[in-house]
């Protein structure tokens, strides 16, 4: 979490601020993520929408084994089936699914490199600068002076 004071010290880059650990905040948080019409990513807290930074993508997807199947979760605890998958220039991968599009999380790569040996992911070469615009969300709305 970024408080005023963290965000004048600059990009997230260099001052990230504080880890969330509080488990019930987490869930409001979880509960509350949405994308308004222009494709920037919020919570809803009240009547005052909390915007979000995206370092890359609007979701992070958990890769967990199931048998001998997968299953993919979002950040926010939410299931979903996989549409299609992406490899950027940098190795990152990301998957398209039903609920939207997000990078794979890097302690799951394991999982998602065996699903690529098993044949059930197959990617499509992307350029990490034009996801955003393919994807139809606003990375930095503070940034872009989009945030309402």
């Amino acid at each position: 979490m970024r408080d005023e004071q963290v965000q004048h010290a600059g990009a997230f880059t260099r001052s990230k601020g504080r880890r969330l650990e509080h488990a019930k905040l987490i869930s409001f948080i979880s509960r509350n993520y949405q994308a308004d019409e222009l494709g920037q990513w919020f919570f809803q807290n009240g009547p005052q929408r909390v915007f979000v930074e995206l370092e890359f993508s609007p979701w992070i997807w958990r890769v967990q084994q199931k048998e001998n199947d997968f299953e993919l979760v979002s950040h926010t605890g939410l299931s979903t089936t996989l549409e299609h998958c992406y490899l950027d220039e940098k190795g990152l991968l990301y998957l398209k699914t039903s609920l939207g599009f997000g990078l794979v999380h890097t302690m799951d790569m394991w999982q998602a490199a065996q699903m690529l040996e098993m044949g059930q992911l197959l990617t499509t070469d992307i350029e990490q600068k034009d996801i955003p615009s393919l994807f139809s969300f606003v990375s930095s709305p503070q940034h872009n002076n989009v945030a309402q």
